[in-house]
């Protein structure tokens, strides 16, 4: 009995963790804006940066984590890397999050707004 409350001690941490690692992932205004362009087409870094209003350097920096973590998918074309999103996982999550700002975000969204 104490060994099966162990693994499950274990495999809660693990969900834990890959949890963290995910939402970490996607915690940042940048690679959001970069999900939300990407939704409507496969770009080069250069024309996201143009879409995001960003520095090339900058969102280079910050797609390495979305395709580390598979939420974008690179592909080389010549001198070129066109990136595409992983629709796969990353339309699920919009459309649960949608979800959720409709039916449960009465303010519009704006429930994490600091008081002033």
């Amino acid at each position: 009995m104490k060994n099966a409350s162990c693994v499950m001690c274990m495999v809660k941490r693990g969900i834990s963790d890959t949890c963290y690692r995910f939402f970490s992932t996607l915690a940042n205004p940048t690679r959001l804006a970069a999900l939300e362009n990407l939704m409507d087409k496969p770009m080069n870094v250069t024309q996201l940066a143009e879409a995001l209003g960003q520095e090339q350097s900058m969102v280079s920096h910050n797609l390495r984590p979305l395709v580390q973590c598979q939420f974008v998918h690179v592909e080389r074309k010549g001198r070129e890397r066109i990136y595409t999103i992983n629709h796969e996982t990353v339309d699920p999550l919009f459309k649960v999050i949608e979800n959720h700002a409709v039916n449960y975000c009465p303010s519009g969204g704006n429930c994490l707004e600091r008081e002033k």
